[in-house]
């Protein structure tokens, strides 16, 4: 399918302009990854994947307010936490994720899950004030509720293994219930059906609903977090490389630093939109990264075979216009993969969810920079070179105008 008949564009005419947009963007980038370094001492906001620290993934039973949970974490003495809402489907609304930055060790983080528990139902739970000493039935485990049901003992059973055996069926069937209700308990009330008259009177008058609900909670040391960025970095550094060596072998090497270098730039204007937008970099977002190192770097392969075609054809004319054409002659095939692989990413970002929101920004913008660049930046290079040779008196030729070894 062809979407684009006899098109003649004059792509090098305008590499000025396509210069000015790369160095705009690829500074203002730079500038803001400087900024972002001299504030908080890393070049791009990082996820906690990288930096360490404890993640806390809570339910609220209302729209959370995250400048409340903020004055509540500061309050307790918080000052480095991140909140970020979570957005998506039905079964994940008034959800919000709470990071804590890195603690001196591992115990520290362990405390530091419990730091912000306890922050939530200190200075953010319903009625907690005007509920000291109760128990938090929205975050109770069955361990402690069962506990907690021994102890005070409602049904008057005595301390023994079977009055432990059955208070602590009635706390396996609250926390069923609570379970099915996405972790939050609307009403006490509503456990009359689930447990029995008696522990629900003790639930009433000496237990409360907190309105939150911790989900999930994770824990990233800092040297974990250390070796994850250092090997993310590594990985990167690598693919690059190996694309570098096949592109030598497959045509010439002036082609392979031209890929590169047009990779390298979709990589630094890719990681400069999470630097302008304060987005968190996170293990996905490497993935995506690496992704597109893959992904422009065959965009860019397709036009350079289309070149090195046409030199064998046309061996006099000048270079500048056979990459004109060799653009425009792949320009139907660039359009109809780029443009569909786009939509799809576009997709995933709008209706992904807050997941996987870092991944697919990171796809929207790489594939629209690699894109670019396979035009704008890889061939272009091909004709500077070229030009390079001929001021030092060289033959004008491309060298790769000759049969790929293979």
């Amino acid at each position: 399918m062809e979407l684009f008949h006899d098109v003649k564009i004059d792509w090098l005419g305008k590499k000025w302009y396509f210069l000015a947009f790369s160095l705009i963007f690829s500074v203002a980038g730079l500038i803001s990854m400087g900024l972002h370094w001299a504030h908080t001492g890393t070049p791009i906001p990082e996820d906690v994947d990288f930096r360490g620290g404890t993640v806390v993934r809570v339910k609220f039973d209302a729209p959370p307010d995250a400048d409340r949970i903020r004055a509540a974490a500061d309050k307790a003495g918080l000052k480095d936490i991140r909140i970020q809402p979570i957005t998506g489907s039905q079964s994940v609304n008034n959800e919000v994720i709470i990071s804590l930055a890195t603690q001196a060790n591992e115990s520290a983080l362990d405390q530091g899950r419990a730091t912000i528990v306890q922050t939530l139902e200190t200075n953010y739970a319903h009625n907690a004030a005007a509920n000291p000493g109760k128990l938090d039935l929205d975050n109770a485990g069955r361990g402690t509720l069962a506990s907690w049901l021994a102890q005070k003992d409602p049904e008057h059973l005595g301390a023994n293994d079977a009055a432990q055996a059955h208070y602590d069926d009635q706390a396996r069937a609250i926390l069923a219930y609570r379970d099915q209700r996405s972790g939050l308990i609307d009403s006490i009330d509503n456990l009359s059906g689930v447990t029995t008259p008696a522990v629900l009177a003790e639930l009433k008058q000496d237990a409360y609903l907190s309105g939150f609900a911790v989900r999930n909670a994770e824990i990233v040391g800092p040297q974990v977090g250390a070796q994850l960025k250092k090997q993310a970095l590594l990985a990167t550094l690598y693919s690059l490389a190996g694309m570098l060596v096949y592109l030598w072998f497959r045509f010439e090497l002036i082609y392979g630093v031209a890929a590169v270098v047009a990779v390298f730039h979709d990589t630094l204007i890719t990681v400069g939109a999470f630097s302008l937008t304060n987005q968190e970099v996170s293990l996905t977002v490497i993935a995506a990264i690496l992704t597109l190192v893959g992904y422009s770097m065959n965009d860019t392969i397709v036009v350079f075979d289309r070149i090195r075609e046409n030199l064998r054809l046309t061996r006099r004319e000048p270079l500048a216009d056979i990459v004109n054409r060799s653009i425009n002659q792949t320009l139907s095939r660039t359009v109809l993969t780029s443009g569909l692989t786009f939509l799809t990413v576009l997709s995933l970002y709008v209706f992904g969810g807050e997941v996987l929101h870092g991944f697919s920004f990171a796809l929207v913008v790489g594939i629209l920079i690699g894109t670019y660049s396979s035009i704008a930046v890889a061939s272009p290079m091909l004709v500077a070179y070229q030009e390079w040779r001929q001021r030092r008196g060289k033959s004008a030729a491309l060298p790769s105008a000759k049969k790929a070894r293979v």
